[in-house]
C-alpha cells in the first residue's frame, strides 16, 4: 500500500480489512476513493482465503458522500455528465458489496451521509460508535439519492420511514438507529475499532459455509437492488441538469441557505 491509496486493504488470517483512508477530508467520496474503493471489494470478492470483510475508516467521519468539489467540477465541464459516476462507480460498488459472499461488518464513526451511508448499509452487521449521525441528505441538493439508498432504507425501515428521511433529510443518531434496526449494536466511540474488529474476527473465524448460506437467504428475501440501482442512475442523470441542484450545491459550498425554484 502506498501512501498515495486512500482506500488500505489487509488480509489477516481469513479477515480482510477495507480502509477509507481520505480522513483529512471526511472520506468524501471523490474519484480516487471511489476507484480504489470498489478495486478494493472486487479483490476481496474474489478472494477464496477471505472468510469475513471489515470496513472501516480513518478520521473522525466515516464517510460524508460524494465529493461536491469534485461534483461542482463535473457541473461546469457539462451538466449532462455530472451524474455519470453513478453508473460508472456508485452502481458497479454497490453490486460488487452486494455480491460479496462471506459477512461483512463495518465499523461506523463520526458522520455517516449520503452515499457514505448506502456504502454502510449495503454490509450485513453495522457497529457505530454513540457519537454517529447519520443522514440521507440528497434533496437538500436537490437530487434523489443513489448508492441503492431507495432500496436498502425500504427494506430496513419500510416505506415510510424510509421516505421520510430521503424527502425530509432529517439526521438521525446512532441510538435512533439502533431502535430501528439500522445497525447492529452502539458502542462508546473509543471502542468501536476494538469491537467491530473483534466482531469481524469472531465471524471470520466461524462457519463460513454456514454464513455465506444465510447471506444467500437473506439476499433472497431482499431482491431488488439491481433494479432500484437503474433507477437511481436514471434520476441523478435528470435532476443533475436542474436549476435547482446546481444552485442548491453552489449555496452548500457557500455555507449558505439554497433557495429553491422547483424547476
Amino acid at each position: 500500500m502506498s501512501t498515495d491509496d486512500v482506500v488500505g486493504l489487509s488480509l489477516d488470517a481469513g479477515l480482510a480489512t477495507i480502509t477509507l483512508r481520505r480522513g483529512g477530508a471526511s472520506n468524501a467520496l471523490d474519484r480516487a476513493v471511489k476507484e480504489q474503493l470498489l478495486t478494493a471489494v472486487e479483490k476481496v470478492a474474489a478472494a477464496d482465503s477471505v472468510r469475513a470483510v471489515l470496513l472501516a475508516a480513518e478520521g473522525k467521519n466515516f464517510c460524508v458522500g460524494q465529493d461536491l468539489a469534485e461534483h461542482v467540477a463535473g457541473l461546469e465541464a457539462g451538466a449532462a455528465h455530472a451524474m455519470d459516476t453513478v453508473g460508472e462507480h456508485y452502481n458497479p460498488l454497490l453490486r460488487a458489496l452486494a455480491g460479496i459472499r462471506v459477512p461483512v461488518v463495518v465499523a461506523i464513526n463520526g458522520a455517516c451521509v449520503g452515499a457514505g451511508l448506502g456504502i454502510a448499509l449495503a454490509g450485513d452487521i453495522r457497529v457505530a460508535g454513540a457519537g454517529v449521525k447519520f443522514a440521507t441528505a440528497f434533496t437538500g441538493i436537490a437530487l434523489a439519492g443513489d448508492s441503492g439508498l431507495s432500496h436498502t432504507l425500504v427494506q430496513a425501515l419500510g416505506p415510510s420511514r424510509a421516505t421520510g428521511l430521503m424527502m425530509l433529510g432529517d439526521r438521525f443518531t446512532a441510538a435512533q438507529a439502533l431502535d430501528w434496526g439500522l445497525v447492529h449494536r452502539v458502542v462508546p466511540d473509543a471502542e468501536l475499532d476494538d469491537t467491530a474488529t473483534a466482531l469481524a474476527r469472531q465471524l471470520a473465524n466461524g462457519p463460513t459455509a454456514a454464513y455465506v448460506q444465510v447471506k444467500a437467504l437473506v439476499s433472497a428475501e431482499s431482491a431488488g437492488l439491481p433494479e432500484a440501482l437503474e433507477r437511481e442512475r436514471d434520476a441523478a442523470e435528470l435532476l443533475g441538469q436542474s436549476t435547482d441542484h446546481r444552485s442548491a450545491v453552489d449555496a452548500f459550498l457557500a455555507k449558505r441557505t439554497p433557495t429553491f425554484e422547483g424547476r
